[in-house]
Order: C-alpha cells, then structure tokens, then sequence
C-alpha cells in the first residue's frame, strides 16, 4: 500500500487551522494554489473530501476536521520530539581544567550559585596537571597559575600571598610585630622553601630558615595552616572567607608573587554553554575582587 502524502500534511494541517488556503499560504511561505494542490493530494489518496470549496473560500469538512485534530496531534508530537533530540545533540558538558587548590578554595564554592541560574548546564571539573593550554588537557576552559601564560588569557584572582597563620596561631606565638619576629616561628612551605627566602629578602632578611614541613601544594599545606601548626605564605584571594571571619590572619601586607595570577585561557571554539560559564567566571571574579576590596 502506498504510504501517505507526507509532503502534504503540513499544508493540510495550516489550513484546516487557519480554514483559509490563503492564510495557510502566508505561513508556510506557498501559494494558495500550492496549499490547495497538496490539500487536493491528501484527498484523493484519502477518497474524502476534506473542504467544501466555494466563492468565498474553504469549509472544512467533518471529515477535514477529524482528520485535522489527528494530524495536528501527530504532528505536535513529532515536534517536541525533534526539539528534545535536537536540544540533546547540542548541548554537551563544559570541561574545566585548574589546580587543585583553586577549584577546592574558589571554584566549588561557587558552583551551586551557577546550577541554581543555569540548571541545565552540567560542568566537568579535571585536574590542569601539566597542562599549559585548554587543548592540551583537552577542556573548554583551563585555570593557570602564575605570570601572564598568554596576550589573551584573563586573570581571574590575584595570586599574590602574605604570611598567614591561625588566630589560635597568633594568639599562642605572639607578639608578631616585625617580619624578623617570624624567622623563630614554624614556617610552612608550598613545593620549595624558596618562597620564604624571596619574602624574607623584601624585607631585607638575609638569614638561614628554620627546617620545616614542606608540602607538595597550597591545598595541602592550607591545611595544616588552618590547623595552627605555623605561618605560611598564603595567597589571600584564597582564602579571603577565613579572612573575613578570624579564623586566619595576614600578619604582615608585604606581598610576594605580584606578577603572578591565576588565569583563564579558552579553547579556540566554545559551545554556547562553555560560553555561558566562561562569562559567569569573569563575573564572578569582579565580585571576588569588589570583596576583597570591602
């Protein structure tokens, strides 16, 4: 048996809507006589009239009007099926590359604010590793730390640190008044005790360091800093929360690192959700940077 006059339906079903072949016409950009021969087509494969034609124009039928509701329903169904695939086919997770520290200290915090405003995106964080550009950890979107990587990358958080402690820190090792006074303190190292050296040499400090504990990153060593086991040279964009509630304290404003930043770099074509996060991140940085400023 031969199949239905699919190529008709759609005009069909225009004009049983509209009970016009001229507005049907108008909508699906046709003619009225191209609306009438599709109509004419479904009728004779039918063997029913499905419009009385007269001077004035078209009556559906109660045939016409029958088979209308159906076709209507079939294809509403057809439609919303095509938009769900369709809206699947295009949308994809958003792969984020960073440090550990930033995505446990900065970005996860952050995140249920984004799902609550775009529920529908889901986001992938990975570890940057090595990673020196967004193909190379295969992600949208890469967090690096330290000097500018590129012209084009944009510098989310400052990544300048300051000797940092715990106020129970503080409290049980104090006074802290001069920058000499922490050379008898615990000192806390991330990676190397180099960064000490180069903060101490600001301030003109030039003397042999106490052996301490020396962590493989900052999200270890925040850690043991939080715990009051000694003062470390922190980056305060950070661990600005802890900050603010007393729970660490910047013993001294002299900064080190300040030609360094964490930066976003993006991939060379971004779906339009990986868009999407990318602009929230950037909006999220000015807020990180109007409350450190309060």
């Amino acid at each position: 048996m031969q199949h239905v006059p699919l190529a008709s339906l759609r005009a069909f079903e225009a004009a049983i809507r509209h009970e016009s072949f001229a507005k049907a016409a108008a909508e699906l950009h046709l003619t009225a006589a191209g609306v009438s021969q599709h109509v004419r087509t479904l009728e004779e494969w039918l063997g029913v009239k499905l419009f009385t034609r007269h001077a004035r124009g078209v009556t559906a039928t109660i045939s016409g009007r029958e088979f209308g509701a159906a076709v209507a329903n079939g294809l509403g169904h057809i439609d919303i099926a095509a938009r769900q695939l369709r809206l699947a086919g295009n949308t994809r997770p958003v792969s984020v590359a960073c440090i550990a520290s930033v995505a446990t200290r900065w970005l996860i915090p952050r995140l249920p604010a984004f799902r609550r405003e775009y529920p529908e995106i889901q986001i992938n964080i990975v570890y940057a590793l090595d990673a020196r550009t967004p193909e190379a950890a295969s992600v949208d979107l890469l967090i690096r730390h330290g000097p500018r990587p590129a012209a084009h990358a944009i510098s989310l958080l400052t990544a300048e640190t300051r000797p940092t402690c715990s106020a129970q820190y503080e409290h049980g090792h104090g006074p802290i008044g001069k920058p000499a006074d922490l050379l008898g303190l615990d000192l806390l190292h991330d990676e190397t005790t180099a960064a000490w050296t180069r903060w101490f040499a600001l301030e003109n400090i030039h003397q042999p360091l106490k052996p301490g504990p020396i962590f493989a990153d900052f999200s270890l060593m925040i850690a043991s800093v939080i715990g009051g086991q000694g003062v470390g040279l922190c980056p305060s964009a950070l661990i600005s929360e802890e900050l603010a509630n007393g729970t660490l304290v910047t013993l001294f404003d002299t900064p080190l690192d300040t030609d360094k930043s964490y930066w976003l770099l993006e991939a060379s074509r971004l779906s339009d959700q990986a868009q999407i996060f990318r602009e929230w991140l950037i909006a999220a940085n000015g807020e990180a940077v109007l409350a450190s400023n309060l």
